[in-house]
């Protein structure tokens, strides 16, 4: 047995299902707020959706693509049927025009303005780049409106050990947080993922974590 089946078995979460839910391109279309909600959030390709992926071990749930800023809309996957994982579209692509980076702001904003039942949101960073300017204007927005962050490093397995620290630190410099608050996450090697699952059952109140 391989350390990735031995963690699986001592998961301190079963997923029985996992499913698409419904896609919000508009506030107004954003559905009724009933279980509770954790939000990812990171710049265009940083490996949202298969970090997404690997915490829920499926391949092709959210769907991947190495063309940055072509998830358009807030997307909700329902998890065990007891809370959602909510996708929202990356940021900071230059290429992407104005408007449509305006339109997204607009959603993102008010998705994460009105939204009761967001528990957290995981800030996803690429571990072989400092912290951007736009990581860290809504690491920052988001702290003052009092949300729970979990700020992760992904693509730690394209890193030496070495610079997995340095990469933290730095992280952590930029942001001014502790290195020890920042997940590293490879969503190929599955580094990270019982980690950053401890750290996003401690903000939600689910009844019955197996089932």
């Amino acid at each position: 047995m391989n350390k990735l089946d031995r963690d699986i078995q001592t998961d301190p979460i079963k997923i029985v299902s996992a499913e698409f839910f419904t896609s919000a391109f508009t506030v107004q279309q954003l559905p009724e707020e009933s279980l509770p909600e954790i939000a990812f959030a990171g710049r265009s390709n940083v490996g949202k959706s298969s970090l997404i992926n690997a915490l829920l071990l499926r391949k092709k749930l959210v769907k991947t693509s190495n063309t940055p800023g072509r998830t358009q809309s807030i997307n909700f996957f329902i998890i065990n049927k007891a809370f959602y994982f909510v996708d929202l579209p990356g940021y900071g692509f230059a290429k992407v025009p104005k408007e449509v980076q305006a339109k997204w702001k607009h959603l993102i904003e008010g998705y994460l303005q009105k939204r009761k039942t967001l528990k957290a949101v995981v800030l996803i960073m690429d571990s072989r780049h400092p912290a951007m300017p736009n990581d860290v204007q809504l690491y920052h927005w988001l702290s003052a409106k009092s949300f729970v962050v979990i700020p992760v490093l992904t693509k730690i397995d394209k890193l030496s050990r070495n610079e997995w620290e340095k990469s933290c630190r730095e992280c952590a410099r930029i942001l001014a947080i502790s290195p020890e608050s920042i997940i590293l996450f490879s969503a190929t090697e599955k580094i990270g993922r019982r980690e950053l699952w401890e750290r996003i059952l401690e903000f939600m109140d689910v009844n019955d974590r197996s089932s």
